[in-house]
């Protein structure tokens, strides 16, 4: 498969890079390009700030829904899905250092747990936003006669089969097949519940250092 090889946004250097969204070839680069875009990151924080607060929202409500509406337990899931990659893309995209900073706090276990984890809901977004129905991935919990529907939580992830991807060019397959193996690792077979509790509290951690709550408060003045 070719490599995967793009041109840095401040310099133009052609580099691979080392995660899906990178866009500089180095640090010096993407400090350069930010000192030139101070309003582009004033943006991004506003916008982190509104997809922080979406997640939260959608992931709190994930604990209230039941099995006894299907509709609507697959509607909350797939928006958890649609923030969590939201958070995850302006994190990576705007605050990268920190981003990478907090992750480096982590065992090496834990950062591939987490980078796992969302690279698998990274494939799932892909997925049911291309043609497949987001049912194919989950697998609901058994009814219980006589007890009270549970809450989706503890429904678990299918594994499914690889999607052909021959319609990509050799970027997009690379990444898709990366993301598709992520989730074959941890998420499928895993429940529900367990899978965005780890995703939210890693970026939450990440939303909250420091430096990226002083860009936060200055974007909001």
């Amino acid at each position: 498969m070719a490599a995967d090889i793009r041109n840095c946004d401040q310099c133009g250097t052609s580099f691979a890079p080392r995660r899906e969204h990178a866009r500089f070839c180095s640090s010096q680069c993407r400090a350069a390009w930010n000192g030139q875009h101070a309003g582009d990151l004033d943006a991004g924080a506003s916008a982190l700030q509104w997809a922080i607060t979406a997640m939260s929202d959608t992931t709190q409500r994930l604990t209230r829904a039941t099995a006894a509406d299907r509709p609507r337990a697959a509607a909350v899931i797939s928006e958890a899905v649609w923030w969590v990659t939201i958070v995850d893309a302006t994190l990576m995209r705007h605050h990268p250092d920190a981003y990478d900073d907090v992750m480096a706090h982590h065992t090496p276990a834990e950062r591939q747990l987490v980078d796992g984890t969302l690279a698998g809901l990274r494939f799932v977004r892909n997925r049911i936003g291309d043609e497949a129905d987001l049912a194919e991935f989950l697998e609901p919990g058994p009814a219980k006669p006589g007890a009270a529907d549970p809450p989706i939580t503890g429904w678990t992830w299918r594994s499914v089969p690889e999607p052909a991807l021959t319609s990509l060019p050799p970027r997009g397959q690379a990444w898709q097949t990366s993301r598709y193996r992520a989730y074959q690792a941890h998420l499928a077979g895993h429940g529900i519940g367990e899978t965005f509790g780890r995703a939210a509290a890693f970026l939450n951690l990440a939303a909250n250092t420091p430096a990226i709550a002083v860009t936060s408060v200055q974007a909001g003045h």
